[in-house]
């Protein structure tokens, strides 16, 4: 699909997370207990800015500045009032030592070399700078039931009846996405140069229940199919 892809399908990105408004808030809710305190935030793959524009709006958490490689993404960004540059998370320019914190919400699954970004990343923070990844592990019941979709091609099979998400993720952004197990974005991580790793997660129900409340984020990644990773740039 690419990332045209996302501009084909911006209106749809949004509005399944409205409909899935209670899987958002868990969402929402680990990404703010990430950013307590950050400071200079630069969001990578901000996409639509629904994320940072409720993170404003409930819990006071401004985002400075965002990158997003979908242009209609970004432009639907700029109309909730964020400063957006499109690129890629690999290609575009962070800066040098600008940010307190780097946040990666949701995109490494559609990054090709989440090793690049992260180094971007690394020289983008202030010394103790922090960076916080976030996205649905390989090893997750999320991430196997989107595996399983992605083998099939479909929601609408006999191996996902009684068991998909009620208001499935669109199939068009399931096959754009690689998503990588735990371990393999801590390696990346640490390789970038960050330390001090610590763990959060949500979605920690089975993926055909998530929906029906919202859920608190708890320490650990073996549980949820949502888990951020902050780490910390030395001082």
């Amino acid at each position: 699909m690419g990332f045209e892809g996302f501009d084909a399908y911006a209106s749809e990105y949004d509005s399944w997370f409205i409909e899935n408004s209670n899987v958002l808030e868990s969402e929402v809710r680990l990404v703010a207990s990430c950013l307590k305190n950050a400071g200079d935030v630069l969001s990578i793959g901000c996409g639509s800015g629904l994320f940072e524009k409720i993170l404003a709006d409930k819990y006071g958490i401004y985002i400075r500045k965002g990158i997003e490689p979908a242009a209609a993404m970004a432009e639907i960004a700029r109309k909730r009032g964020m400063e957006v540059v499109v690129g890629t998370g690999e290609n575009a320019e962070y800066g040098i030592g600008e940010y307190d914190t780097v946040l990666f919400n949701g995109c490494p699954c559609y990054m090709q070399n989440l090793g690049v970004a992260l180094r971007k990343a690394y020289d983008a923070l202030r010394p103790g700078g922090r960076v916080v990844v976030i996205d649905v592990p390989k090893e997750s019941a999320y991430g196997l039931i989107y595996n399983l979709a992605l083998a099939v091609g479909t929601w609408e099979h006999p191996l996902l009846e009684g068991c998909a998400p009620l208001m499935p993720y669109p199939i068009e952004f399931v096959k754009q996405a690689n998503w990588r197990t735990t371990a393999e974005k801590i390696a990346a991580i640490e390789d970038a140069g960050f330390a001090n790793l610590t763990f959060a997660q949500t979605l920690t129900t089975a993926p055909h229940y998530s929906h029906e409340e919202p859920e608190e984020p708890c320490e650990g990644f073996r549980k949820g199919s949502y888990v951020a990773i902050t780490a910390y740039k030395p001082k």
